[in-house]
């Protein structure tokens, strides 16, 4: 007799990826045989019956359900098992195969290792039916077989009344034998299956002499246990019905291991809500949903703000029960029908469907604002988050599902930069803009490694003596089609990203190197260098600027000086002011650039250990016309002299600003009426040709 290892199964599906992966997980338990169509599969089971047909619903010309169809309605065949494997998720389709005689379903995406324990099942099931089957014709009751088996049997006459069991039901079920001689197997009943369950079950007893499947049955204990069951009609040698024999396993804990696999598959570990797999699924279905209802479908992408904080803080075991609680919470804000699912860290998508307004979304999600944003006691310590929401609402945004998540997701991102705590509903202008910064950043990348940079340099002079004190070291991008593009062009886009970092490095290295050149060639001045916010703030900056120094060990560290935004400085001003120390101990020097545009300059000026000021070219330009920047201008100059500090100003486009500077007492400047900034290979031949254009210009 053929064994499940040798059993043969025919794959009947007209898609080739689903066949490839369904053979390659099976054929190494059994015999796989495979047709693209179900007339083929057909032709195949004839010539040689299967033991079992892996059978898809949604084929072109003959679909599943004729195929099952004409399976049922050939004698060699009808007792063929067929399990579905669809996509389908409706009750409907479910029922109806049923009816057509299928004796299971597998939903796509299929779960490789739940599809394994399915068609083992079914298989050791149809082995089990063709077992008694055989048993019948050989001998309607095997006394032996009865008394000993490790399954249940129960046998009950015509009209369905118990006349038997054995030991096995006996302790399967929890009662005696005399407890159910004369009462029928309905005594079993758990409730869980529906009337028609029990009616599909009958007319496939009476239609096809058998019946197979799984019970959720009751033990006299009230405990429930799911029943792997065959049910056969035995006829007298008239026909009529004489009895009927029940056989059945426990597979309660294969069942459990089935879920937990099920679980484990879709659902994430920690809270309990979908995954990223079962997101997929369910976005699929709500697409389809909303396409048919014409209502309206929120894609939400939720980020905890202050979370990364909190698992630093407190460590990741309290990190884990504030998800948990946060997750349970997102729940309660959703209504029947809607999904949560956490696909990061702190990161969850929320499917809102069957809303009929936008201000039904609004809603759901203030209420979730309000709800995340409580605090929660764990280990004795209130822990609070918040919340920063995006969406977008399909159809209105009729795209697929991965555009539609990465929507939500850039809505998301513009609510925390908004100040967190709030949502906000996706811009397409806003995301046009995004894609246009993104590329930006990769051409940035992509100009960086293949060289396209290059330092200009604008040099820095005493007014009133003529010496040349420093050069301001400009970064500049050859672009391949746009030219010579000044910073503004394309620094603003990286500042908050990791590639300033990188420039930042390129152009420390670099100026460092044209340093070392003017040196050798006697000149010996202070190059300074812009330095990034995020740069300066790296926690590897003064490592990283050893490094750099190292690389020039005839260089003098006093004579580079790193400048940086006042209104960067003051974001973090007790880390900023650290690094300055450091670095200050390494003999270099700062400048505050942009000076006067703080709104807390005079506050934090003592904080800042800069041995320079420079005061902003936009006070500068204007201070010959207009009064309030003359005032701001002298005020800066004094502030510089009760402080003891160096200034310098900025934007001296003409004589007449460095006249009027050097009145009010500022000696320093730079400017396009001094020298605008250029190449490298320039540099030298300017400052030859200083002096006497100084002459000319404030003597």
């Amino acid at each position: 007799m053929t064994t499940i290892t040798q059993a043969k199964i025919l794959v009947i599906d007209d898609t080739p990826a689903n066949i490839a992966l369904l053979g390659a997980a099976l054929e190494e338990d059994y015999i796989i045989q495979i047709a693209t169509s179900g007339a083929k599969g057909l032709s195949l089971a004839e010539a040689d019956p299967p033991d079992l047909v892996l059978l898809d619903i949604m084929m072109p010309d003959m679909d599943g359900y004729e195929t099952c169809k004409q399976f049922k309605a050939d004698p060699k065949l009808r007792e063929v098992p067929i399990i579905f494997v669809t996509a389908l998720q409706e009750k409907q389709a479910e029922l109806q195969g049923l009816t057509l005689g299928a004796a299971d379903y597998l939903t796509k995406p299929i779960n490789i290792d739940i599809a394994r324990l399915r068609i083992h099942n079914l298989l050791e099931r149809e082995f089990l039916r063709r077992e008694i089957q055989l048993r019948e014709a050989e001998q309607r009751l095997a006394a032996s077989v009865f008394a000993n088996t490790h399954d249940g049997i129960v046998i009950t006459d015509a009209d369905n009344v118990i006349i038997d069991v054995n030991n096995a039901f006996c302790r399967i079920t929890g009662y005696q034998r005399e407890e159910v001689i004369g009462k029928q197997p309905s005594l079993l009943k758990s409730g869980r299956h529906t009337v028609e369950f029990y009616v599909g079950l009958w007319r496939g007893i009476l239609l096809n002499g058998h019946w197979s499947g799984e019970i959720w049955n009751r033990k006299k204990n009230g405990d429930i246990y799911v029943a792997l069951t065959s049910i056969s009609l035995v006829r007298d040698e008239k026909g009529d019905i004489h009895h009927y024999i029940g056989l059945f396993a426990d597979i309660t804990s294969l069942k459990n291991h089935e879920y937990d696999l099920e679980r484990v598959a879709h659902y994430d570990a920690l809270t309990g809500v979908p995954n990223r797999v079962l997101l997929a699924d369910r976005m699929s279905q709500a697409l389809a949903q909303t396409k048919r209802s014409r209502k309206l479908m929120a894609v939400c992408y939720l980020d905890l703000d202050g979370f990364k904080i909190i698992n630093d803080q407190y460590g990741h075991d309290a990190g884990d029960q504030l998800l948990i609680e946060i997750s349970r919470r997102i729940k309660d804000c959703l209504r029947t029908g809607d999904t949560v699912a956490r696909i990061g860290g702190d990161e969850f998508v929320l499917i809102l469907q069957e809303l009929n307004k936008e201000s039904e979304c609004d809603a759901i999600l203030e209420r979730m604002l309000l709800s995340v944003a409580e605090p929660v006691l764990i280990r004795g310590n209130k822990l609070g988050v918040s919340a920063s929401l995006g969406f977008t609402l399909f159809p209105d945004d009729a795209s697929d599902a991965e555009t539609l998540m990465r929507h939500a997701d850039q809505a998301m991102y513009v609510a925390k930069q908004s100040g967190k705590n709030r949502y906000h509903r996706f811009d397409p202008q806003l995301d046009r803009i995004t894609l246009a910064h993104g590329e930006l950043i990769a051409q940035i990348e992509m100009g960086l490694a293949q060289h396209e940079f290059e330092l200009y340099f604008q040099p820095k002079v005493n007014m009133l003596t003529g010496d040349i004190i420093g050069n301001e070291a400009l970064i500049r991008w050859n672009h391949p089609r746009r030219g010579l593009l000044p910073p503004m062009e394309f620094l603003p886009a990286i500042n908050d990203t990791d590639l300033i970092i990188q420039l930042g490095d390129w152009v420390l290295v670099h100026a460092l190197e044209c340093q070392e050149i003017w040196v050798q060639q006697g000149i010996n001045i202070t190059i300074s260098v812009n330095v990034a916010p995020r740069h300066l703030l790296q926690d590897n900056f003064v490592p990283q600027l050893k490094k750099h120094l190292a690389k020039h060990p005839t260089l003098n560290p006093s004579y580079l000086e790193l400048e940086i935004l006042e209104t960067a400085a003051l974001e973090d001003i007790g880390k900023v002011s650290a690094v300055m120390r450091e670095c200050q101990k390494l003999g270099v020097s700062f400048a505050l650039d942009d000076f006067g545009t703080g709104y807390s300059s005079l506050t934090y000026l003592k904080s800042l250990p800069a041995q320079t000021l420079k005061i902003d070219q936009s006070f500068i330009r204007d201070m010959l016309n207009d009064d309030e920047d003359l005032a701001i201008v002298e005020a800066i100059i004094n502030l510089t002299q009760i402080f003891h500090r160096h200034v310098i100003a900025e934007g001296v486009e003409s004589i007449v600003h460095g006249q009027k500077l050097l009145s009010l007492g500022c000696e320093y400047a730079q400017g396009y009426g001094i020298a605008k900034p250029m190449p490298f290979k320039e540099v030298v031949g300017w400052m030859e040709k200083w002096n006497q254009k100084y002459k000319l210009m404030f003597m």
